[in-house]
């Protein structure tokens, strides 16, 4: 006779519930130790259970899933679909309704990647985060800077640009005098704006305090540089090992470039098995529009929600497709401009690389070879 259990997991506790076709049941409470973990594990085995059921609730189903994932069916499942009905609700509950709706066969697992996978995640997702990180160091630079009246953002396209990393690092070092921050700035810039525009904005008022702030500041950002730099080389050297063919093909379609495809192989795999279409990937991915239509009217065409580390990933490498002279993607995008606002139309090319990308995965085909 199968067994089946469901777990209710929380920070500090996992409520589990095991069933049978009699509906005899059998629940306890665990801790979230690793020992308490293993407990568990021990527990399911002597009862023979063979499929386990847990939401997707923060963080907290990693630590079980590793500790279980060997040794039964385990499925993943969005909170959403299994949302018990109103009433009264407690812990040991939602176990129970997991284990039943699981018994029932009304639930499908969501996707969960390999370990190796999981790992390029962590690189991949740090980086992200890291990025979003710099831009906030880089933003305070500037006010600082704007402070101490110096203006030479006011004239330059990124705040992050070479001209104004030279004029922070002189500043930083004491040398703050306007002739000699304008021969670091770029002779461009010079030109479009004139050479006393950028005198006049660069000459500013600095207080020791000021100047301790922008070392700091010229620290957190070399700092956070040199992470994402590491990240990136694990990141790559790890694809190249394992998933060399996949990186190869992804390459192939324009927008995609050595980085990107790493990306988008640490969120979505390199088994498309794991995707029954093309459809359903986009959807796992949050860029097909949602259907919210009644009485004849169009409510919303909003995307659904998905990965958001691969839809920013997918949106820049459409930006690149859109600009690659010759492609389809460039041709598609100028069709679809004419029509709709250029966001909307990006949003349409990040939708159709990622359906060429499942085509390429599933089939291993580069993405000419399937063009021709």
């Amino acid at each position: 006779m199968e067994k089946f259990c469901g777990l209710d997991a929380h920070k500090d506790s996992v409520f589990m519930c095991i069933l049978n076709e009699n509906n005899e049941k059998y629940e306890e409470v665990f801790g979230t130790l690793t020992p308490d973990l293993e407990r568990l594990r021990d527990v399911l085995v002597e009862h023979g259970v063979g499929y386990v059921a847990m939401e997707s609730t923060s963080i907290y189903w990693y630590p079980i899933w590793r500790v279980l994932e060997n040794d039964f069916d385990v499925k993943l499942v969005n909170p959403l679909f299994i949302k018990q009905v109103p009433g009264r609700k407690s812990d040991v509950k939602d176990a129970q309704w997991i284990a039943t709706v699981l018994m029932k066969g009304l639930v499908k697992g969501s996707f969960v990647p390999p370990s190796l996978v999981q790992q390029l995640r962590l690189y991949n997702r740090k980086i992200i985060n890291l990025n979003k990180e710099l831009r906030r160091a880089e933003q305070g630079m500037d006010l600082i800077l704007q402070r101490c009246n110096v203006r030479l953002s006011n004239y330059i396209s990124d705040i992050g640009s070479k001209s104004m990393r030279k004029v922070v690092q002189s500043i930083a070092d004491g040398n703050f005098k306007p002739e000699h921050l304008l021969g670091l700035v770029h002779v461009r810039i010079v030109r479009k704006h004139s050479s006393k525009t950028i005198l006049d904005a660069l000459t500013g008022q600095f207080t020791p305090g000021d100047i301790d702030m922008l070392k700091l500041t010229v620290q957190d950002i070399t700092f956070r540089e040199q992470q994402i730099e590491f990240c990136k080389q694990k990141l790559l050297e790890t694809c190249h090992k394992y998933f060399g063919l996949q990186m190869e093909l992804l390459v192939t379609i324009p927008g995609i470039k050595e980085h990107s495809a790493a990306c988008i192989i640490s969120e979505i795999g390199t088994d498309m098995k794991s995707f029954t279409s093309a459809s359903a990937l986009v959807g796992w991915a949050g860029l097909r529009p949602r259907n919210d239509q009644s009485a004849g009217k169009i409510k919303g065409r909003k995307t659904l929600h998905g990965n958001k580390y691969l839809r920013i990933m997918l949106v820049q490498c459409a930006w690149g497709a859109s600009r690659t002279k010759g492609s389809t993607f460039m041709a598609r995008y100028q069709r679809l401009r004419k029509r709709m606002h250029h966001n909307k139309a990006l949003i349409a090319n990040a939708r159709k690389l990622l359906v060429v990308t499942w085509n390429i995965l599933a089939k291993k085909e580069p993405y000419f070879a399937q063009a021709s």
